[in-house]
């Protein structure tokens, strides 16, 4: 297990620093070195305002350095990493990475058991990542260097810090339990604790790293309207271009060896031949049945024209794919039409790309994203194909 050390102060002595750089580019710089092996840790931030400019240093164990030199020989940071498209493809092609967002409930639990056999079946690292909120989080006011918190402020961030700490520490004994029972596969895996709002930091660090695949745990039919982690896979879904599965808490899928059944919801689309090569790289290692499902309120039958043409075509890029194509008739609403669905023909996952433009994003505005989320115990699997 790789683990970054949160009490780096008193292992100063065993810390050497390899670079020094912005805050966007130390992050970028930290998790390419946490995926070759190289545990890392970021000095000099600014814990109220941590993007504002400023340089910060890379500090990793002494005993890698000589592997950590080679690693960064290979990165060019010699453009804007938070504007330079082509860096961050390079950044991509280096860092395989699972994200697992958790809030140290059980479904975050239910999460890291799909995330860590998925970074197993596609040899990737684990990121498990908690975003906390303080009482007095930067808002649109600028901090200078000069800005300092009262003592009652330093007592309230250092008493949610170390809770938070404490519970990340809880929460990686039970998943260190769950793989010395063989519950979980032994996948290598870091930890990460920010500050802010998760939405916003899970988007943030999704475009910066460029993980492969996100793993959001959800209540599945078990929530309450005011649900927090269902309204933040809501909104990562909606802002984020990394692919994304929400699994439910109750999921009959606890991994994806499980899943037979994938319905692909389209709406003809060319980008959604893009969703479908980013969704068949995610579920190579898998034998499965892809179904290509519109759904529509009243029968059309040029629809069920282009669901042949869609099925011909993906049946000449994946020649060894099962592939079939179904009409669903809306006859209810959107969500218990997709769940009678899922039900009546053994779904095991839906997946769909979502795009302001295609119809079934009304599924992802706030209000409806939420009952999408809730309504049903399936795991969905959205890509942004474009």
């Amino acid at each position: 297990m790789k683990k970054e050390n949160k009490n780096s102060e008193s292992n100063d002595d065993k810390l050497v620093t390899v670079a020094i750089h912005t805050y966007e580019k130390a992050q970028i710089l930290k998790s390419i070195l946490e995926s070759e092996g190289i545990p890392a840790v970021i000095h000099g931030i600014n814990l109220i305002e941590p993007t504002i400019a400023g340089s910060v240093r890379v500090r990793i164990n002494e005993s890698d350095l000589p592997k950590a030199l080679r690693v960064i020989e290979q990165v060019d940071f010699s453009s804007n990493i938070s504007k330079s498209d082509d860096v961050q493809e390079d950044a991509k092609r280096i860092v395989k990475e699972v994200l697992i967002p958790v809030d140290f409930s059980d479904y975050s639990l239910m999460a890291c058991e799909f995330g860590f056999r998925l970074a197993d079946d596609l040899n990737c690292n684990v990121k498990l990542m908690h975003a906390f909120f303080t009482p007095f989080y930067p808002a649109s006011i600028p901090f200078g260097d000069s800005f300092t918190l009262q003592a009652t402020d330093k007592d309230v961030y250092q008493d949610i810090k170390k809770n938070t700490e404490l519970e990340m520490n809880n929460l990686i004994k039970r998943i260190e339990d769950n793989i010395s029972k063989g519950a979980f596969p032994k996948v290598p895996y870091t930890t990460t604790l920010v500050e802010g709002l998760p939405e916003e930091e899970i988007i943030s660090y999704s475009k910066k790293v460029r993980p492969t695949a996100i793993v959001m745990g959800t209540r599945g039919k078990n929530a309450r309207d005011l649900d927090l982690i269902g309204s933040v896979t809501a909104e990562v879904m909606d802002g984020c271009r990394t692919p994304i599965f929400a699994v439910p808490e109750d999921s009959k899928v606890r991994n994806l060896t499980e899943v037979k059944r994938v319905v692909f919801l389209t709406n003809f689309q060319e980008r959604e031949f893009k969703a479908l090569d980013i969704m068949m790289k995610l579920l190579k290692p898998y034998q499965i049945e892809i179904i290509l499902a519109h759904i529509a309120k009243k029968e059309d039958i040029w629809n069920e024209i282009k669901l042949s043409g869609f099925q011909n075509r993906l049946s000449e890029l994946y020649p060894k794919l099962k592939i079939g194509y179904m009409l669903i008739d809306q006859s209810e609403s959107l969500e218990e039409t997709l769940e009678k669905y899922v039900k009546e023909n053994n779904i095991d996952m839906i997946s769909l790309s979502s795009s302001r433009r295609n119809i079934f994003a009304r599924m992802f505005n706030p209000g409806i994203a939420r009952k999408m989320l809730f309504h049903s115990n399936t795991p969905i699997l959205v890509i942004k194909g474009m």
